[in-house]
C-alpha cells in the first residue's frame, strides 16, 4: 500500500471518529461513503470495513460519553439488544443485494435520515424545545 493511500486512509479514520464521538452518529456515514467514493470499493467491502472499524470507536466513544453522564444506559441496552438481532438480519440481506442497489440505499437512507434531523433542528429551534438533560424524553417523539 503507498504512504499516501495509507495517509488518505488514516485521516478519514481520524475524521470518522471524530465526527461519529463529536456528533453522536455512526462514523459509517462517513467512512462508507469516502471508501466508496475516495478509494473505490465495493459497496460491500466498504460497509463491512466500516463496520469493522466503527467497534472500537464506538466503545471508545461510549466510554469518553459515559464518563461525562451523558448515557442513558436503560434506554441503550434495551436498543442493542434488538440492533443484534436487526444486524444479523440486515447483514444476511445486504449480503444478497447487488452491490450497486445496495449503494443507492444506502445514500437514500442519508438523504432521508439528513433532511428529516434538519427539519427536526429547524422546528426545535423555532419552538425553543430541546430533550431534557436527564433523557427522559417520551419515545414516540414529538
Amino acid at each position: 500500500m503507498a504512504v499516501s493511500t495509507l495517509a488518505a486512509l488514516v485521516a478519514v479514520g481520524f475524521l470518522t471518529g471524530a465526527v461519529a464521538a463529536a456528533l453522536g452518529i455512526g462514523g459509517g456515514v462517513v467512512i462508507v461513503p469516502a471508501l466508496v467514493v475516495l478509494f473505490g470499493f465495493d459497496q460491500h467491502l466498504a460497509q463491512g470495513t466500516s463496520l469493522a472499524v466503527i467497534v472500537p470507536t464506538a466503545v471508545v466513544s461510549t466510554y469518553a460519553h459515559h464518563r461525562g453522564e451523558r448515557v442513558v444506559w436503560r434506554l441503550a441496552f434495551p436498543v442493542a439488544l434488538a440492533g443484534i438481532v436487526g444486524a444479523l438480519a440486515g447483514a444476511r440481506l445486504a449480503l444478497r443485494l447487488d452491490p450497486e442497489v445496495l449503494r443507492r440505499l444506502f445514500g437514500l437512507l442519508l438523504v432521508v435520515l439528513s433532511l428529516r434531523m434538519g427539519l427536526r433542528a429547524y422546528r426545535m429551534v423555532r419552538d425553543r424545545s430541546v430533550v431534557p438533560a436527564d433523557g427522559d424524553v417520551d419515545p414516540a417523539g414529538p
